[in-house]
């Protein structure tokens, strides 16, 4: 509750800010009529938003980060289906030929059984840590990529402030102020064009 507090004191501090800027226009030459006021509409298009969860999962590298983390997951899952098998075999000697065995026979039986279930969930947790730092390290990228994307759509356009509508604690936001779409738009066009360099 407190970052939303915070962030909606910064932003109402730059809405009052982007208002008593544009009050502090200069006086019009004489004969010019009345200053022009600013309206609403003219403060949504210096005040944006992004949805950052929209980008990285509707944008072309967002989507090709999610299907290259697919990928590597289903491999892994492969690896962890045929370790489960393993085990399964096991404990089916286990269960069957348990009674027939000596006792030092079960008894190393039963230590394999139990030394492959700890390397199986050993490996289990490795490919979660595994896809949890790939999938980081590629969010990561993308975000930083989106980052360079808004900052130049910001200026471009003249925009004093755009915020992630998720992180800032944005409690309402007109649809008119979402940049998201053309970020995405803007953040693809460049990707396909170094992609084709």
């Amino acid at each position: 509750m407190k970052g939303v507090l915070s962030s909606m004191a910064v932003l109402t501090a730059i809405l009052v800010a982007t208002a008593s800027m544009a009050g502090a226009q200069a006086p019009p030459p004489p004969g010019a009529g009345p200053a022009p006021t600013v309206s609403a509409g003219n403060g949504l298009q210096r005040i944006a938003y992004i949805d950052v969860q929209r980008v990285l999962a509707r944008s072309a590298a967002g989507v090709a980060a999610r299907e290259q983390l697919e990928r590597e997951k289903a491999t892994m899952q492969k690896e962890m289906d045929a370790k489960r098998t393993e085990l399964e075999k096991l404990r089916d000697e286990l269960e069957k030929k348990g009674a027939l065995l000596s006792a030092d026979a079960r008894r190393d039986k039963q230590e394999q059984f139990e030394r492959k279930r700890r390397d199986a969930a050993r490996l289990a947790d490795d490919f979660q840590k595994e896809l949890e730092k790939k999938e980081s390290g590629l969010l990561q990228r993308v975000l930083q990529e989106v980052s360079g994307v808004i900052e130049r759509v910001g200026k471009e356009k003249g925009y004093y402030l755009i915020v992630e509508k998720r992180g800032a604690g944005v409690v309402y936001a007109a649809t008119e102020a979402d940049l998201t779409d053309e970020i995405i738009r803007v953040y693809d066009r460049e990707a396909g064009t170094k992609g084709k360099k």
